[in-house]
Formats: structure tokens, C-alpha cells, sequence
């Protein structure tokens, strides 16, 4: 069997791992929604989401409180499966998210789904000695931007995958990427793609709508899904695909490779004469 460890699949979280926004899920669940609407169009998202941890905390509500919500995410049973059975396959599984590492690490372990994945990159999300969640921003947008006018100013999912690309050409794998996820911050990523990857957008979600605007701009293979079941099912096709690929690319290097009973006649500028004149000057 080919060595199938030349994939590595990158999921967004919310909304495509799960099938909600963690962040709306906490505050909403919590009975918080009016003071978030309220606050939303000063702040930008991330600062907010720190601002309604103080405010959760400032009403006694616990991490553990917070944790228990996180528990009870609504989630399609085919994403578990398909993620299991894509690390199964041999891909590095890793998740770029603009939640925090407190929400994703609560649901994953609760899922347990924690061990397939090799990286998180999202917002710092950590307890402070007051027992209050405090969110941080993965890009310090206070002493410097990341200069990416497509994408908040707390996170730029494309440098990320740029970063992941770059470490892994320095480790020599020739890595293919699919990349799976649903909102307008996917869409920066998507672009950073190359043309032997694949990117399946959420249809009829942000990032869908803006790679269908002007679909030329993403040089990855693009594969739309709707729910989990249809993850599960385009994933693993693809997986599948990229797996049969390889094999036969590997099956005709040895071919070519292959010394069996190969016959030199050395260097021939005219036609070769036919087979039975050729005089060998090696045999096997």
C-alpha cells in the first residue's frame, strides 16, 4: 500500500465542525444575547468576546458553567465520523479557527476527537487567577497588523496556512491540503491554496458566496458540501482519490525505474534497427 501520509486536512470549527458558532452558542446559552447585540457594532469581535467573559464573570458565572454549555454544542454524528476516518487514512488533521483554545479544547476532549489533531491554531482562551476566561487576540493587532486588509485584525487565516505550508516544504513532504470551512474568513485561505489542493466550502455560506463571485481567483479544486453527512461523503471521496493517485504515480516511477531485463545499445542517433539486430552490450 502507498504511503498516505502526503494529506493534511484543515477544518475550520465553528460552523463546520460543529454546526453553530461557539461564541454565540456560550453567550446566547448564558442569557446574554442583548448586551452582545448591543456592544457588537463598537467592538471588534474578538475584543467583544472578552468583554462578555468579564461580563459572565462579573455575574458569578463559572468556567465550569461555560464548560457545560460547551458540552451540549449541536454537532452532525458524520463530522465525528469523518474525522476519524480520515486520520485513520494517515492525514495530519489540523484546525485554523477564530474561536479560542478553551472553547475548541472543551469540545473536542468531549467529543474525543482531541488526539487526531496535530495543531489548533486559534485565540488564546485562558483562565486568569480571578477565574475569569480571558480571550487574546492570535494576531496582537495593538502592536502591529498583519496586513491583511481581507481579514480581521485579530486573525489572518491565510498567513497561517502560508505558515503551515512553508513548515512543511522545509520538512521535504510533499503535502496536498484540503481545506474545509464556512465563513468569510475562509476565504482568505482559500486563496493561498495551490493547484493540487482542494477547498470545500460550506454551500450557501459566506465563503461559498465569495468564491462563487469570482471562482477563477482559487486555484484549488473547489468541492461544495451542506451538512455532515455530505462532508463525510465529499472528504473521504477525496481522500480516496488523492490516495489512488498516488499509488499510481508510485506504480509507474517503478516501472520507469525498474532494471528487469533491460537491454543498452548506448547512445543511438539513428532509428534503433529492430529488436533481433541489436547487437547488446549488456544483458540481464
Amino acid at each position: 500500500m502507498a504511503n498516505m501520509n502526503n494529506i493534511v486536512v484543515v477544518f475550520d470549527f465553528d460552523k463546520t465542525i460543529i454546526d453553530i458558532d461557539s461564541d454565540n452558542w456560550v453567550v446566547d446559552e448564558l442569557g446574554f444575547t442583548d448586551l452582545f447585540n448591543k456592544l457588537l457594532p463598537s467592538m471588534p469581535w474578538n475584543s467583544l468576546m472578552d468583554r462578555m467573559m468579564k461580563e459572565l464573570h462579573d455575574h458569578g458565572k463559572t468556567i465550569d458553567e461555560i464548560k457545560q454549555v460547551l458540552r451540549r454544542v449541536p454537532i452532525h454524528p458524520r463530522v465525528i465520523s469523518a474525522i476519524k476516518s480520515a486520520h485513520a487514512l494517515g492525514c495530519e488533521l489540523r484546525i485554523v479557527s477564530d474561536a479560542n483554545t478553551l472553547f475548541i479544547e472543551t469540545i473536542v476532549e468531549h467529543l474525543g476527537i482531541s488526539d487526531f489533531f496535530s495543531e489548533i491554531n486559534t485565540n488564546p482562551g485562558l483562565v486568569d487567577e480571578q477565574g475569569r476566561l480571558r480571550i487574546f487576540p492570535y494576531h496582537d493587532f495593538t502592536k502591529s497588523s498583519h496586513g491583511c486588509s481581507r481579514c480581521p485584525p485579530n486573525m489572518c487565516k491565510g498567513l497561517i496556512i502560508e505558515r503551515i505550508q512553508a513548515s512543511l516544504t522545509k520538512e521535504g513532504k510533499k503535502m496536498k491540503m484540503i481545506y474545509l470551512g464556512d465563513g468569510a474568513g475562509d476565504y482568505c485561505p482559500s486563496l493561498r491554496l495551490r493547484s493540487e489542493d482542494y477547498m470545500m466550502p460550506r454551500k450557501d455560506f459566506p465563503v461559498w458566496d465569495l468564491i462563487s463571485k469570482n471562482p477563477i481567483l482559487v486555484k484549488a479544486t473547489v468541492r461544495d458540501w451542506t451538512d455532515g453527512e455530505a462532508m463525510e461523503r465529499i472528504l473521504m471521496g477525496t481522500i480516496n482519490e488523492i490516495i489512488l493517485s498516488s499509488e499510481e504515480e508510485e506504480d509507474k516511477e517503478k516501472m520507469l525505474s525498474s532494471d528487469n531485463c533491460k537491454i543498452s545499445v548506448g547512445i543511438v542517433h539513428e532509428p534503433l534497427l529492430p529488436l533481433a539486430l541489436q547487437v547488446p552490450t549488456k544483458s540481464c
